[in-house]
């Protein structure tokens, strides 16, 4: 099934898909098994019992009415997890451009808060400088799960969705910084060593507020018999910017679920985000890395097979960062 969280009347809802952009509250059938019906969450937690029951009392009663599209307010799917994990440069189509790095997924985290739902704006301050989107498929943990088996980290998976990974380069570059590390020596660890070193910190490139619209459906796992079969579709303004596919990412879902599992332990609700599809389409006239929401103008698109479409305005603040030292 395809679920999703969404306001309606004032209150906020879990509801199920019932056309391409109409949703039908399920509260009631929720409540029926002891769940709250205003947080996907709760769901997610209950397990895979709970996701069958829900699916055999839909079955059995009657389908409640769809709530006019034009009266939803969309949340993220998952409101409030745990964390947000993005997987970098996981597309082989980057390959020629990596000068070195390393032989395994590299991650970086962001905040909550940088949420965003289905058909809400996205915040474009003059201060972030260059914007661009970036098209990923994202996956949502349904078990607490630490080294997981490649072969069969897909079991942890509860259900799949979009995410719009958007980077600000101006930021990256602003964070950029060249220096000597300190490290103790192999050959005496008693005595310290300086290492040169290039970092660019990912907190506000990649972290702002808003800089992760998500949904608008959450496709539970039976949905989608194979992640790396999906082809992903991002349009900027109405130009498509990228065409492609998830068999094209470097480390599959299985592997990538496998390797962060050595390091963080994967909790319910949970979000990893694979990483960016930007495969321009031939005879495209503008790439991801031109679209420049701080030039280009909205909607941003992002279609996954058997995922729907993500819809995201453009809103352009202007003004400078302001004072923010003390005096």
């Amino acid at each position: 099934m395809h679920l999703a969280s969404f306001r309606h009347n004032g209150r906020d809802r879990v509801g199920i898909r019932s056309g391409e952009d109409d949703v039908r509250d399920i509260g009631a059938a929720l409540a029926r098994l002891g769940l709250p019906g205003a947080d996907l969450l709760a769901l997610i937690e209950a397990g895979p019992d709970a996701l069958a029951a829900l699916a055999r009392d839909l079955d059995a009663t009657p389908p409640p009415a769809p709530v006019p599209a034009a009266e939803v307010t969309w949340h993220p799917p998952v409101r409030k997890p745990g964390k947000i994990v993005g997987v970098a440069l996981n597309n082989s189509a980057s390959d020629a451009r990596r000068i070195s790095g390393p032989n395994h997924p590299m991650f970086f985290l962001k905040p909550r808060s940088a949420l965003l739902g289905h058909r809400h704006d996205i915040e474009v301050r003059a201060y972030y400088g260059g914007l661009h989107p970036e098209p990923e498929l994202a996956v949502v943990i349904g078990r607490v799960a630490r080294d997981l088996d490649p072969s069969t980290a897909l079991d942890a998976v509860f259900g799949y969705t979009i995410l719009n990974d958007l980077t600000g380069n101006v930021m990256r570059g602003e964070d950029r910084v060249h220096y000597y590390a300190l490290y103790a020596s192999e050959a005496d660890p008693a005595r310290i060593e300086r290492r040169e070193q290039h970092l660019s910190y990912a907190a506000r490139y990649k972290g702002t507020d808003g800089f992760a619209p998500l949904g608008p459906w959450l496709a539970t796992r039976d949905e989608i018999p194979d992640p790396q079969a999906l082809d992903v579709v991002c349009s900027v303004g109405g130009d498509i910017v990228a065409t492609d596919s998830t068999r094209y990412l470097t480390y599959s879902v299985a592997e990538v679920l496998a390797f962060l599992s050595r390091f963080q332990t994967l909790e319910p609700g949970d979000i990893v985000s694979m990483g960016t599809a930007f495969r321009v389409q031939e005879g495209a006239t503008r790439s991801l890395h031109t679209a420049d929401l701080q030039r280009v103008d909205g909607p941003v698109e992002i279609s996954i097979s058997g995922l729907g479409t993500l819809v995201n305005g453009v809103r352009r603040v202007a003004g400078d960062l302001g004072s923010w030292r003390l005096r």
